[in-house]
């Protein structure tokens, strides 16, 4: 019977270490024809479901957003670029079902960065933040989750509705129409993060903000704290929170 030669201890992998690989860039994922198919098609999904829109415009402000957020808040490039790649790639789970779409999202995020031969420390910081974008089960567990969920929350604006008509009966989309400008103000200086908006309120009502995005807001608190930084809301000028 022939038997195996008994591997060298030294040779056995060291598991401290991340998997050989390279940097992938923003650019890279962003013109991959199978991210764009991904987005795409989330997008479609929520749209036959009447949700608001979720496509490349979404993805793309959400990306810039938490990069700039990592960028203010003092950190290195290269994390303020993993960001950005998490916020392009953070919805892809839609595609699959709106519900539990940002498990399942990480899961297609991290394929995806593997085939591209990222670095295993990386894709589990951005799969990780994309794992806990959602308000009702994530949490901020690294920078960049805290920035993907700050970007994500901001993005209410009049542009996100794909039926107009259909603000006098769907309370998000007329919470959303009614918001004309939204801005996420990093004050680097004082720890501050605030999102400010501008509201019709002849659509409607401040209060109505607060019913449906609560939680959102309630996330965003959380993430801001992570990074060292308050979070507040204002409205046409007006300090709410």
């Amino acid at each position: 019977m022939t038997t195996q030669p008994i591997k060298p201890a030294g040779d056995a992998p060291d598991h401290g270490r991340p998997a050989a690989g390279h940097a992938v860039t923003l650019a890279m994922v962003r013109d991959s024809p199978r991210v764009k198919a991904y987005i795409l098609m989330a997008d479609a999904a929520l749209e036959q479901i009447g949700y608001t829109e979720h496509g490349e415009r979404h993805v793309s402000l959400v990306s810039r957003i938490a990069h700039n957020v990592l960028k203010r808040m003092g950190y290195p490039e290269r994390e303020c670029e993993l960001a950005a790649i998490a916020g392009l790639l953070h919805d892809i789970g839609n595609a699959v079902n709106r519900d539990h779409h940002a498990q399942s999202g990480a899961i297609m995020a991290m394929q995806i960065l593997n085939d591209m031969k990222m670095e295993d420390f990386e894709v589990l910081k951005v799969i990780a933040a994309i794992g806990n974008h959602h308000e009702n089960d994530g949490d901020p567990v690294n920078p960049v989750a805290a920035a993907i969920i700050l970007a994500d929350k901001s993005d209410v604006h009049r542009t996100r509705v794909r039926n107009p008509d259909m603000i006098r009966f769907d309370i998000h989309d007329r919470v959303n129409y009614a918001v004309e400008k939204s801005f996420l103000n990093v004050d680097e200086d004082r720890k501050h993060i605030t999102l400010e908006l501008t509201i019709d309120p002849n659509i409607s009502h401040v209060m109505e903000y607060f019913e449906i995005f609560m939680t959102r807001m309630l996330a965003s608190r959380k993430a801001a704290k992570f990074l060292g930084a308050t979070f507040g809301l204002s409205a046409n000028g007006n300090r709410l929170v």
